[in-house]
């Protein structure tokens, strides 16, 4: 599990899914449609060539219409539908239509059956479905002329009418299903980009107060505790520890931030990095129980300060008490245990303001999602625990 929350939001571009949704629905299904359609008008066209219906022109027409198809199909559904598939889709099906009276025999043309009946209600769909309405109904229209045209040519003025009706019922219905849908799909991507333009503005937020309570916890833990030292009349003139301490207070900074710069996969052993924690605090006598621990480097920064945190609490309210330090690592969980058998406290009276338990231990472990449990009371010392899992 990562240590912390990234600082950096997401990416500014947000692709919207809903229009992603419908551009993939109906560029997929134009093609599956039209391929199934020129496949079976191929075969049904070519079934029945009784006069007055020309073979010589019947066979090329129905060739070139079934490559189209296959081309359409193939084209539409790896680079999507665009103004060259439209007008070439429109452009062969009114030809066709023009030449009902060569091409579909008079048997089969009642009836809204014929090849070219059901090739025009394909291409009437496809045009609604992939091109804006501007376009696609008037091609609709033409479409519906140009197959009323044949069929009347054809000397079927019956068919005409009632194939003709059937067309513009599907023109309608599809444009307005096709306008419905792009409404609704708009709308939803709409409320999708400003949910994820919230929420990055969330994250950001976030990450610049977890920036600024890390900064501070590192703070109270170095330079806010030296002169508070120095405010309480500790040091009342020149100091050597006092330098020393301030130096010391520079260099654990600078380690901090860099160990911020390690990568996010990088490890670090924990036992090592609790040894550094100790060493930052030689006045302390501590009793340490460290075997190796290794684990992510952020976390093991995180739990090394914390329990830092808690021994320098020791150091300032139990000078002198028992001091120990352990570390355990078992199936996956680590625990840090500083025990003193200082004076001890009751945790429920310590103020609100006061920085020390909320953040530099109880806030800096919960920012890598670890625990931190304090048990103490008056006269019985103090148990600080630390507490993290890499399960869940």
């Amino acid at each position: 599990m990562p240590a912390l929350a990234p600082l950096t939001a997401p990416p500014s571009t947000v692709d919207p899914p809903a229009t992603g949704a419908f551009a993939f629905v109906f560029t997929r299904l134009p093609a599956l449609l039209r391929l199934t359609c020129g496949l079976v008008c191929a075969v049904v066209a070519l079934a029945v060539r009784t006069p007055p219906v020309h073979t010589d022109l019947l066979v090329p027409a129905v060739a070139v219409l079934t490559a189209w198809s296959i081309w359409y199909a193939a084209r539409a559904w790896h680079h999507g539908v665009g103004a060259p598939l439209i007008v070439g889709e429109v452009a062969l099906t009114v030809a066709a239509c023009l030449a009902i009276p060569v091409l579909v025999a008079p048997e089969v043309l009642p009836g809204e059956a014929s090849w070219i009946a059901v090739l025009a209600s394909g291409t009437v769909i496809n045009t609604q479905a992939t091109a804006p309405a501007r376009w696609s109904i008037p091609a609709g229209l033409l479409v519906t002329v140009a197959y009323a045209t044949g069929a009347q040519a054809a000397g079927n003025p019956t068919e005409a009418r009632a194939h003709a009706a059937t067309l513009l019922a599907q023109t309608a219905i599809t444009a307005m299903l096709t306008a419905v849908m792009r409404r609704r799909m708009a709308r939803a991507d709409t409320d999708f980009v400003a949910a994820q333009r919230a929420s990055r503005a969330a994250l950001v937020a976030r990450n610049a107060r977890e920036a600024e309570r890390q900064q501070n916890r590192d703070l109270h833990d170095t330079v806010l505790a030296t002169l508070t030292m120095v405010g309480q009349g500790v040091v009342t003139g020149p100091s050597t520890a006092l330098r020393e301490r301030c130096a010391a207070d520079l260099r654990t900074l600078a380690a901090l931030a860099e160990a911020r710069s390690v990568p996010a996969d990088a490890t670090r052993r924990l036992d090592e990095r609790l040894r550094e924690v100790l060493a930052r605090l030689p006045s302390l006598p501590v009793n340490a129980d460290l075997p190796p621990c290794t684990l992510p480097a952020a976390v093991a920064e995180v739990i090394a300060e914390s329990a830092h945190a808690a021994l320098a609490n020791a150091a300032r309210h139990a000078p002198g008490a028992a001091t120990t330090l352990r570390l355990r690592s078992r199936a996956g969980q680590v625990v840090v245990e500083v025990r003193d058998e200082g004076p001890g406290f009751d945790p429920a009276t310590v103020p609100a303001h006061r920085y020390g338990l909320r953040e530099s231990i109880i806030g800096r472990m919960a920012s890598i999602d670890g625990r931190a449990e304090v048990d103490s009371a008056p006269g019985q010392g103090t148990r600080i625990r630390l507490e993290w899992s890499d399960v869940g």
